[in-house]
């Protein structure tokens, strides 16, 4: 059985450093940048298997608590895929009570993962996304 966590141990933090490692949209992220993000999010979603003694899906989200929250990461752990933990993990967090009243929450997506989001209710933007990036 799976259990909603809020905070990681020191242990969870490292196993979720080792889930970025294979997927190419966070593959070079360090362990000491995966410890200065999660201390500067407001609030995280982790999905963790007391038996296995395992993070076997996470997610996090940004916001301001009225207006914008934008959600980051969702990442389910290889072997666990296939069991509906990203379903989990979006439902838990458009149910949380600190964003249940937010007017937009947001995420960036693959386009195949799009179908995947809009049965949570989530369409594409009509505005323009600008970005700035370092490097």
């Amino acid at each position: 059985m799976l259990t909603l966590i809020h905070q990681l141990t020191p242990t969870q933090i490292e196993q979720l450093h080792q889930m970025y490692r294979p997927e190419w949209w966070c593959k070079d992220r360090t362990l000491a940048d995966v410890h200065t993000m999660l201390g500067n999010t407001d609030l995280l979603f982790g999905l963790w298997d007391e038996a296995a003694q395992r993070l076997a899906a996470f997610a996090r989200v940004l916001t301001d608590g009225v207006y914008r929250a934008i959600v980051f990461d969702v990442i389910v752990a290889a072997d666990y895929r296939g069991q509906g933990l990203s379903r989990s993990l979006i439902e838990h967090i458009t149910s949380h009570p600190q964003l249940a009243q937010v007017e937009c929450i947001q995420l960036f997506c693959t386009p195949e993962m799009q179908p995947f989001y809009e049965k949570y209710g989530f369409g594409q933007a009509e505005q323009q996304l600008m970005v700035r990036s370092r490097g």
